[in-house]
Parts: C-alpha cells; sequence; structure tokens
C-alpha cells in the first residue's frame, strides 16, 4: 500500500512537471509582443486594487485635458501609430482635442522633468508619491536659466519650471502637435510604483467616486466612458 502511495506521487510530480515543461515550451513560441504585453496586463492588474480603492481620495483629481473630443488609442501593444508593419508599446492614453486646448495637472505634486525633441515632444513629468504623469506634445519648448529648466509656451501664458510645485487642476500647457504624432492629442502616462499603469482604470475609478461624492461630477459621462474611436479625421495616434 505505502509502494503504491509513493508511485502516485512520483506519478503526480512527474505530470506537473511535464505540464511545467509544456507550458514553458508554450510560451517560449509564443510572440514576443504578446508576451511582453502579458507582463505589462499582469502590472497594471497588480495596481488595479489601489486605483479602485482609493475612495474619496479621487475626488481630489482632475481630468486632464478641456475641450476633450474622444479617446483615439488605449494602452497596450498596438500596430505602429506611424504606418510600419511591427509592433509597440504604448505606454499611456491619447486623448483627442483641438490645438491650444488646455492641459490640467491631474494630481497634485512636484515637476520632476521638462523637456523636448523627443518622440513625446514637449513634455512635462510630475511625481506624486508613488504616482507618476506625463504629459506629451504640447505647445512651447524648454529653456533654461539661473542653473534651471522649464517649459515655456508663451502665447498660451505657461512657464513651469522642475521642482514647482502644482495644485490638481492647474493648467501646466496646452495641446500641441509636437514630436511624433499626426493629429492633435495629449498622450497622458500613468505610472504607479515605477510599473506603467492602464490610465483608463483611473478615468473610470475617477467617475466613479466624483459622481457618487459630489452633485456635479468634475469628469463627464464620454469622459468616464474611456471607449476608444478611431477616427478617420483625427488619427492622432503617436506617442
Amino acid at each position: 500500500m505505502k509502494h503504491t502511495s509513493t508511485l502516485q506521487s512520483k506519478l503526480q510530480k512527474s505530470f506537473t512537471r511535464s505540464r511545467q515543461i509544456l507550458l514553458l515550451v508554450g510560451l517560449s513560441l509564443a510572440s514576443v509582443p504578446t508576451l511582453v504585453w502579458q507582463q505589462q496586463t499582469v502590472k497594471a492588474l497588480a495596481v488595479e486594487a489601489t486605483v479602485a480603492t482609493s475612495n474619496a481620495l479621487w475626488l481630489q483629481a482632475s481630468f486632464p485635458v478641456e475641450h476633450f473630443q474622444a479617446y483615439t488609442s488605449p494602452f497596450g501593444y498596438r500596430r505602429s501609430a506611424t504606418g510600419g508593419s511591427g509592433w509597440e508599446f504604448h505606454p499611456g492614453l491619447d486623448l483627442a482635442a483641438p490645438q491650444g486646448s488646455y492641459i490640467r495637472n491631474w494630481w497634485v505634486g512636484t515637476v520632476v522633468k521638462v523637456s523636448d525633441g523627443t518622440a513625446c515632444g514637449t513634455y512635462i513629468v510630475i511625481q506624486s508619491g508613488e504616482w507618476q504623469h506625463t504629459y506629451c506634445h504640447m505647445k512651447g519648448h524648454v529653456e533654461s536659466s539661473g542653473g534651471g529648466r522649464y517649459l515655456i509656451d508663451r502665447e498660451g501664458g505657461i512657464q513651469i519650471w522642475e521642482g514647482q510645485q502644482l495644485p490638481a487642476g492647474a493648467r501646466i500647457g496646452r495641446v500641441g502637435m509636437t514630436g511624433r504624432t499626426t493629429g492633435p492629442h495629449l498622450h497622458w502616462g500613468l505610472k504607479y510604483a515605477s510599473n506603467y499603469l492602464d490610465p483608463a482604470l483611473v478615468l473610470r475609478a475617477m467617475y466613479a467616486q466624483q459622481s457618487t461624492g459630489t452633485k456635479h461630477a468634475a469628469v463627464s459621462h464620454q469622459q468616464s466612458a474611456v471607449t476608444i474611436h478611431e477616427s478617420q479625421k483625427i488619427r492622432d495616434s503617436g506617442d
């Protein structure tokens, strides 16, 4: 009886190991974009609980762009936005808006970087505790003075310095066409604890809290739907 039990145990271990080997073989045959996308999805899901349980804190957050039109490119892997045949990871959410529309700071925080001349165009990065939010394709450019750097959009009346403290809802720039883009939009990226997070999760959580916590929600129903519209007129997929 003991011999039978031992044999069954060995067979079970062997079967389990075989399944693991088959799984590894299957994964090794998968495409690289799929594997990396799965990894990014796991990271996003790992912080989804934090996003969903932030409760009344979301009442303090601001929708990031004025004159919002549509969500035009989601977070995750996609075909090349500029016509190539390859895949690329899109680490944010694209929000279409007319050129010159003001961009608002999503959450109170400190400006940790301003830059220009990259695929992201003129952009700003803001740190809010464990959260980091990035705003790309803005009008203006970066200048230096007195050992400091700042984003300047003179026409829009915007001047944002690295190290500057910003409240939620503050105007921090305007929608432009800088960097790699085919149409006017804000590319909005989010990280939590250094991991990329799907901004759509945040917007849904914001709307859920704001619609029940206030009489007049700061986020409209259209904004909260986070439905991607691949418009023929607004092909603003870029970075």
